[in-house]
């Protein structure tokens, strides 16, 4: 029988890691991944690389050589790591890349969340993220907010792939795919080449379950059907738009210049809730041109259990009544996913100021041994 993450992938969903350590990179366990389990990509944040850099000592070297310059601060050394674990990274997918003709084979460098209101710093760190790490297989994480769009359209029209992170609303969705089309565009007015730009649109599931499921509670019985669902319903709405907007003359004519969609991604597929099954957000979103980024345990438990069947798209009317419900029992979508993106861009702003104030201690005994 084989693998189902393998069963996965063949129904047109690109399977990548939600994690990053240097360990699984140094000690072929991502290779075996990749080899094994049809992983295509991965995906870092300032969380991630917090728990990598507070365990075990895998960095300790490379902190040992960035101690002796007084002059780093740790906003540079934390840079410096994360671009070296991002470049091999990018060198064990190189493979994946080239076998799909710039399709898949990604991995995602984030750019600092302070940056996230601001397009002009973020255009700025992005350009050099993506020049450090210097590999075509890099993709810059992008907040959704925005001004974030605005740095999108920049990036695209200059050939910078970008992962456009922290997307709940299809509002902001709707803006991100308009930012993206215009940069391709802005690439043919400059008669430069579309074939090796790509681009994902990250939309976070689990979270959006995670707080109108808690306010469905407040609202009492009446509406206790409609738990879990909510997240489901707004992500395949936003594969609606999707397929909407991907299709069509306009579409067609950069598509015949060498263009790839801008795929959805799913993020945030670990169940939170246990009354839930643990692999609920990625079955519930199966199809063609999409990704679903999952952590290490999310991928275990499909591998062991999940189910492959095409579903992104089934019953967009079902998903359209679901959101119509919601609302109608007072909570607003809109509210939520407001209020999803600013506590997305305070968690990650946490993580990397913990991770810098972690990163200076852990250096400073590193130096003294």
């Amino acid at each position: 029988m084989a693998n189902r993450l393998q069963q996965l992938h063949a129904q047109g969903q690109s399977i990548w890691l939600d994690f990053i350590d240097r360990t699984i990179l140094r000690n072929g366990d991502l290779a075996r991944r990749i080899r094994d389990d049809a992983l295509t990509g991965m995906t870092s944040n300032p969380t991630i690389f917090e728990k990598a850099l507070a365990d075990g000592t895998a960095y300790d070297a490379q902190l040992s050589s960035l101690s002796g310059d007084t002059a780093l601060d740790p906003g540079t050394v934390f840079e410096a790591i994360e671009t070296d674990d991002v470049r091999n990274a990018c060198d064990i997918f190189r493979p994946v890349y080239d076998a799909t003709k710039a399709l898949d084979g990604y991995v995602s460098i984030e750019v600092s969340p302070n940056v996230a209101n601001d397009a002009a710093a973020t255009l700025i760190e992005a350009r050099r993220l993506w020049q450090t790490v210097g590999r075509p297989n890099v993709m810059v994480k992008v907040p959704g907010t925005p001004e974030g769009a605005i740095a999108v359209r920049q990036l695209i029209a200059e050939g910078v792939n970008v992962n456009v992170t922290l997307l709940f609303a299809i509002e902001a969705y709707a803006h991100v795919i308009d930012a993206y089309l215009a940069g391709l565009e802005d690439r043919v007015r400059a008669g430069k080449p579309l074939d090796r730009v790509a681009s994902v649109a990250s939309f976070f599931v689990s979270r959006v379950d995670t707080e109108i499921d808690k306010r469905l509670d407040a609202k009492g019985p009446s509406v206790a059907h409609l738990k879990g669902k909510a997240a489901i319903a707004n992500a395949k709405l936003a594969y609606g738009l999707f397929l909407e907007r991907f299709r069509g003359p306009a579409w067609d004519a950069l598509a015949a210049k060498g263009a790839q969609v801008q795929r959805p991604l799913w993020a945030s597929t670990g169940t939170k809730n246990p009354a839930y099954r643990d692999v609920l957000y990625v079955e519930q979103l199966i199809g063609p041109h999409t990704v679903d980024t999952m952590p290490p345990a999310t991928i275990d438990a499909f591998r062991d259990h999940g189910e492959s069947a095409r579903t992104v798209d089934q019953d967009l009317d079902g998903a359209r009544r679901v959101i119509a419900e919601i609302e109608s029992a007072g909570i607003s979508l809109h509210a939520v996913t407001d209020q999803l993106l600013a506590e997305g861009l305070a968690s990650f702003q946490k993580s990397f100021d913990t991770l810098l104030s972690r990163l200076e201690a852990k250096t400073r005994v590193v130096a003294a041994r």
